[in-house]
């Protein structure tokens, strides 16, 4: 191989590995009002309405602050490790959005054949008399998410967009209708709005 054969190989290969590089950092604002701990693998994340603590470990990934931003970056530019540091980088933003402005999922009561009733039992959401049955289908409420009640309807509200997601969700398929036709019995409590 000629020598500017080689140089312009080198280069070529040096402008891929500079540009894979950069797809593994990733930094993230942090706004006013909001403090961000980060101790051994433990993300910490404070805010006007609370606080949120969830543990963040790769290998080759780094978390830190530096002044009023979050560094994520990875040691390797391989596809699995970027993909991680994207994935840290949408956890920390979503982190910040809780404590700042908080999430909330809508929910809607459908029936047709049976009047549904709502009733909540601590963590438990209890849909009475769906399709009749004489057992209530339930739910459970996740995490420090607050559900609040209004005929046939429900807001969920909570910081961790997780548990207000997960808790819309196990109300969902708790009204799973079984061993009917859907076509006919559309009865359920489905989410309208996502957090």
């Amino acid at each position: 191989m000629k020598l500017h054969e080689k140089r312009k190989q080198e280069e070529y290969y040096s402008h891929i590995f500079t540009k894979m590089a950069g797809k593994g950092l990733r930094t993230v604002e942090i706004p006013e009002g909001v403090e961000i701990a980060i101790e051994n693998r433990n993300v910490t994340v404070k805010g006007p309405k609370g606080e949120i603590l969830k543990e963040l470990s790769y290998p080759g990934i780094s978390i830190k602050t530096e002044g009023k931003t979050v560094v994520i970056s990875s040691i390797s530019v391989a596809k699995k490790p970027r993909s991680v540091v994207g994935t840290y980088e949408s956890h920390i933003k979503n982190m910040i959005q809780g404590v700042t402005e908080g999430f909330t999922a809508e929910m809607k009561a459908v029936f047709a054949h049976f009047p549904i009733t709502i009733k909540q039992e601590g963590d438990i959401i209890e849909i009475h008399n769906f399709l009749g049955e004489k057992v209530p289908r339930t739910g459970r409420v996740m995490g420090d998410a607050k559900v609040k009640i209004a005929k046939d309807s429900l807001v969920i509200e909570g910081i961790n967009k997780e548990d207000v997601g997960q808790t819309a969700a196990n109300i969902e398929l708790g009204t799973r209708v079984t061993n009917r036709d859907t076509r006919v019995f559309q009865d359920g409590v489905y989410i309208t709005k996502k957090p």
